[in-house]
């Protein structure tokens, strides 16, 4: 399995919350502690987001963990 599927559903919504706010990648990732190249990698599938990345994105995006996990799902009534 490719590290894009293990990082998915993660790093499309790290990257739609990031959008939404209108903030720019290397802005969150010099935030966050990390290289403007290693957040790219995180959110194209080079790079494994574990579970400690994922504090520290929620952390400066504002937003919880669960949030990014559920940027993305809709709600089925």
């Amino acid at each position: 399995m490719r590290i894009a599927n293990y990082n998915s559903p993660a790093a499309e919504n790290i990257a739609k919350i990031i959008k939404e706010k209108g903030l720019k990648q290397v802005y969150v990732a010099e935030k966050a502690g990390y290289g403007k190249q290693e957040l790219n990698d995180m959110l194209n599938g080079r790079r494994l987001i574990k579970a400690c990345d994922i504090l520290k994105l929620s952390i400066t995006l504002g937003v919880t963990a669960n949030d990014i996990y559920e940027a993305g799902k809709e709600v089925k009534l």
